[in-house]
């Protein structure tokens, strides 16, 4: 059967060297959700339009419906689950950035990769990156709230302000 061969491979997810069987065609979603159980990035479009799906990749934001698992075994993958009790978490909580809180791991996702590329980004920026996520629960006022409060902490941490 053509296609169903696996392929032993090694990922590093979350500060952490895990091996697993994949085929060549699994998604990254797929293989964080059905082989690590993984179920923050959250299946949902499977086009990349929506960004529930959002992990970083060599702390970039990645679209992980998108992309190969098998693309992805010399680069560093982290989840929502790896972000656990990041700034960026705790302002999301703080400013009531989660509402039903479908999108909101693929939000903090995207606010990290933000932040780690862009931590003096202004509103303009904020809002461009925004674009790549949607929530169907509000009017995004939260979600930027928690993205300019987490950059905010994030300039105090480094002594940029007082």
């Amino acid at each position: 059967m053509e296609g169903l061969s696996k392929a032993f491979v090694q990922l590093h997810i979350n500060g952490e060297i895990r091996e697993v069987a994949i085929r060549s065609a699994d998604t990254l979603l797929q293989t964080l959700r059905n082989e690590f159980g993984l179920n923050g990035a959250k299946r949902a479009c499977e086009n990349g339009d929506c960004g529930a799906c959002t992990v970083l990749v060599n702390g970039e934001p990645m679209h992980s419906c998108l992309t190969l698992s098998i693309e992805n075994t010399d680069k560093m993958i982290t989840t929502i689950e790896g972000l656990m009790g990041s700034p960026i978490q705790r302002a999301f909580v703080e400013n009531w950035a989660i509402q039903c809180g479908f999108c909101t791991p693929g939000f903090i996702v995207n606010c990290q990769g933000l932040m780690n590329k862009h931590p003096d980004a202004d509103e303009a920026t904020i809002e461009e990156w925004m674009q790549s996520n949607l929530c169907r629960c509000t009017g995004y006022a939260e979600i930027k709230a928690a993205i300019i409060t987490a950059l905010l902490e994030g300039r105090k941490q480094n002594g940029e302000v007082s």
